[in-house]
């Protein structure tokens, strides 16, 4: 890492000032309280090159996000990935890359809808057979997002000015149809569901301009408790996301319901759109 900061590459760390040592009285002498910074999360990224049929481009792969459990859903992902987008633009870079388990909602919400990345590649098995808790007995497979960091689809984002929100009824109500989908099982778990007729949508004339694409809402949960459930929503979703991505569609937001329906579970949704001209 201090190879890769001195050439380009991007360290920032979160740290909170917590208090040391105890505050005793003994006699007259009362022992100080001092303050000490602790890292709490941080974000990791350095240049590299990606070859186009002009020459190699200049890149920016950003390769490490984390923040403690305790310290999560306080918004300090999301600030370190806006400081890691300030410095990287300053580089003169324009684009940001990472990789991200595509089953993740809560992942895909931080890179998808509100840092407004996008993603046309999948990775299968990207990092090969991986033994560690949230990986192993899984195929590693892998979205690799693309943050413009110029466009104003992520200046937008991060600006202090919300967006507006559509949630699932808003793209039903417009005739969007849905490719993958879930149901609840008899013991509660959510079941893939494909398209009737999924093949013969992504083939016509002209093409949709939207598909949504249903993930689980915690798939860490669900790989514990059923692992070959787990398995089939891998494959049916890299299924759906190759042929889409080979037809021209992109992966541009991320709908999360939370109690959605008379069934009462969170459910998330990817949504695809057509071409790169919709973002």
């Amino acid at each position: 890492m201090t190879a890769a900061i001195h050439h380009g590459g991007v360290a920032i760390g979160a740290f909170i000032d917590s208090p040391t040592g105890d505050h005793q009285t003994s006699g007259n002498n009362i022992s100080e309280v001092s303050n000490v910074s602790s890292l709490i999360g941080f974000v990791f990224s350095f240049p590299g090159m990606d070859p186009t049929p002009d020459g190699p481009r200049t890149l920016h792969i950003s390769h490490m996000l984390a923040v403690l459990p305790e310290y999560r859903n306080l918004g300090i992902g999301f600030g370190l990935k806006r400081a890691q987008w300030q410095m990287v633009r300053s580089q003169g870079i324009d684009r940001i890359i990472w990789t991200f388990d595509p089953l993740l909602s809560r992942n895909a919400y931080l890179n998808i809808a509100r840092l407004g990345g996008v993603c046309s590649t999948y990775r299968i098995n990207y990092y090969g057979e991986m033994r560690d808790r949230l990986n192993a007995g899984l195929p590693s497979d892998r979205f690799e997002v693309d943050w413009w960091d110029n466009s104003r689809r992520v200046t937008t984002r991060l600006s202090k000015t919300p967006r507006p929100t559509l949630d699932l009824a808003h793209f039903l109500a417009g005739g969007v149809e849905i490719i993958l989908k879930s149901s609840l099982s008899k013991d509660g778990n959510p079941v893939p569901q494909l398209h009737d007729n999924y093949k013969e949508l992504t083939n016509t004339e002209p093409p949709p301009k939207m598909f949504l694409l249903e993930i689980p809402s915690d798939f860490q949960t669900l790989r514990e408790k059923d692992s070959s459930l787990a398995l089939d929503w891998r494959m049916k979703t890299r299924s759906c996301c190759q042929t889409l991505f080979r037809s021209g569609y992109l992966v541009t937001d991320l709908i999360h319901l939370v109690d959605a329906g008379e069934e009462r579970f969170e459910r998330s949704f990817y949504v695809l759109s057509y071409g790169e001209s919709t973002f």
